[in-house]
């Protein structure tokens, strides 16, 4: 059931009005009807997984009471343990056996030696990666003692399957959300008025642009071979305007329909292609999966290694990236394009710039000069790592570096122009958009444009777009492989 579906319009309109006013009474019953709906939303996809993820709240419920019960140190952690080998163990399995099963086959196979291991036909559940995350970082905080257990079942059960973020974030932590479960939400109309405006720029973003650059950077990647080096520089440069506006498209919906229900999420993205270095860069773009590895993995990890100096600072992050490579899945693509990530961290480390931050203007209309060359620059080097998003394969990807590299960039592309044209449109409007309320939450604050008609006026263009230039096939978000 997707958010770009009318299946799921349907199921939210129900949803809204059971919990505005019908089951409104007080929090219990609010909550009751939010996790009803989230696990009705993880059983429409496939019902068999929703015992699994019903086992695994289960469990994690009661390890994080116990844990807070335990007095002697060695039980808090054993019982800590339990839950991070169920967790990071559940999601090796399901998501990394059959990629560890061939990895290891083909390693021995390159020094003449057979080993039997057998792959296995594993359905990856939805959203156990971002499922997985929330409940062990709410067990790290019941043991270090920066929240307290969730002794209200119903309520940790609706942080961990809320529906809104269940499938592709974002994620959330328990001490942010669980609060907003335990007092009654009240209907707010300029929440809610915001929330809509939110869900209508992520449907434009995914619907008209990243739907629309689809076919195209399909094509392109799938005959690179044959392709001119502009055709392949126009298909990564499409490709990541593709998985920006799809994927932050998602968050925007996701924060929306969390704002309908009088929820406040993390936010995801913080307009990122406007980053001027790569470490600004990684504290905009998937902000809630970036935060928690920084505080459960990159810190804890830096304080290991701290008397290497910064040695050990670029080991961590090194590592750090690694991980955030592979958590986008089983393949040695994704752990190259979070190694190449690590490593782009190297001279800022080294100068002592990691942590500094852009001094960009607020507010103002047009960036500087050495802000654009800045912002190019971080661009040009996402955009070529996010081939390695979109390859097969590495020898995919490295054919397609080749082809780029080694052929004429000032060729005349081989492309459907008008199509191009329309998704060069819109994605030149969705950032121009953006730039504009940089300051904001998304992009359809538009603050800054002070008369009433002029921004209903921009909202009918959307809508427009969506109706004449919408892609409504393509509905698949990418980020539901992870």
């Amino acid at each position: 059931m997707l958010f770009n579906s009318y299946t799921f319009i349907l199921f939210f309109a129900i949803v809204f009005g059971l919990y505005w006013f019908v089951f409104n009474k007080n929090v219990k019953t609010q909550n009751f009807v939010v996790l009803a709906a989230s696990y009705f939303f993880y059983a429409w996809a496939d019902w068999r997984f929703s015992f699994l993820l019903l086992g695994i709240t289960i469990l994690n419920y009661f390890l994080g009471i116990y844990i807070d019960k335990a007095t002697k140190p060695t039980t808090r952690k054993g019982l800590l343990y339990i839950g991070l080998i169920q967790g990071i163990g559940g999601l090796a399995f399901f998501k990394y056996y059959n990629f560890f099963v061939t990895s290891i086959v083909d390693a021995f196979a390159l020094v003449s030696v057979s080993v039997s291991l057998k792959t296995l036909e594993i359905i990856i559940p939805l959203g156990i990666s971002f499922f997985t995350f929330r409940t062990v970082s709410y067990l790290l905080d019941v043991e270090k003692g920066k929240i307290k257990p969730i002794t209200d079942w119903i309520a940790f059960f609706t942080y961990v399957s809320f529906f809104p973020s269940l499938l592709s974030g974002p994620i959330d932590k328990a001490r942010t959300f669980i609060p907003q479960l335990e007092k009654i939400r009240i209907f707010d109309y300029n929440q809610a008025s915001d929330g809509m405006r939110q869900i209508l720029w992520g449907f434009f973003k995914k619907i008209v642009v990243a739907n629309n650059c689809a076919p195209i950077t399909n094509e392109i990647f799938a005959h690179y071979e044959t392709l001119p080096a502009s055709s392949l520089f126009l298909g990564a440069l499409l490709y990541a305007f593709q998985i920006y506006a799809d994927f932050s498209g998602y968050s925007d919906m996701a924060i929306g329909f969390s704002k309908l229900l009088g929820f406040n999420i993390t936010k995801n993205f913080d307009y990122p292609f406007f980053a001027q270095s790569i470490s600004e860069y990684w504290r905009k773009w998937h902000i809630s999966l970036t935060a928690w590895l920084t505080e459960y993995v990159f810190t804890p990890l830096s304080i290991a290694f701290r008397d290497y100096d910064k040695l050990g600072l670029i080991l961590a992050i090194v590592i750090n990236f690694v991980i955030v490579g592979i958590w986008h899945g089983a393949n040695w693509t994704y752990v190259f394009f979070g190694f190449f990530h690590g490593l782009y961290f190297i001279p800022s480390i080294l100068n002592g710039t990691m942590n500094k931050k852009s001094k960009t203007v607020k507010g103002k209309l047009l960036p500087t000069f050495k802000e654009v060359i800045n912002m190019a620059r971080t661009f040009l080097i996402i955009m070529l790592t996010f081939v390695l998003f979109k390859a097969d394969s590495v020898a995919h990807a490295f054919g397609y570096y080749k082809h780029l590299v080694s052929k004429s960039l000032f060729s005349i592309p081989v492309v459907d122009f008008t199509a191009v044209a329309i998704v060069l449109f819109f994605s030149m409007m969705m950032f121009a958009t953006e730039w504009v309320n940089r300051d904001k939450d998304h992009g359809l604050v538009l603050n800054q444009v002070p008369v009433a008609y002029k921004r209903w006026s921009f909202y009918c263009l959307l809508i427009l777009s969506l109706l004449f230039f919408g892609a409504f096939g393509e509905n698949q978000f990418i980020y539901f492989q992870f």
